[in-house]
């Protein structure tokens, strides 16, 4: 279950599901200039900050996402094909990971 970086695998998403991650992906990414922008124009910190709080929620809201399709279809799979121990230890560390950011 553990996978190199630079692998290839195949995932279970949609072609509406690959449309919306990328347009979320798209509106964090038009946040972040936004932020840059303030910056650039020395804004309040908090309003920057609020931004930030933001991006941070929207991102962590895209994870769980891509983390409840992973569940559904990967970790499901694996279990089905008797490699269910292996993708539920990988399944454990990405919860670890994912709560600690």
């Amino acid at each position: 279950m553990n996978h190199n970086e630079n692998e290839t695998v195949t995932t279970h998403r949609s072609d509406k599901e690959k449309e919306q991650i990328m347009n979320r992906l798209k509106r964090i990414e038009g946040q972040v200039r936004g932020i840059q922008n303030m910056v650039e124009n020395d804004r309040y910190c908090v309003d920057i900050l609020v931004q930030i709080s933001a991006i941070n929620a929207a991102m962590k809201k895209v994870g769980m996402g891509i983390l409840k399709n992973h569940t559904n279809h990967c970790v499901s799979s694996a279990i089905k094909d008797g490699n269910g121990d292996e993708a539920i230890d990988e399944l454990m560390k990405v919860f670890e990971r994912f709560s600690k950011a």
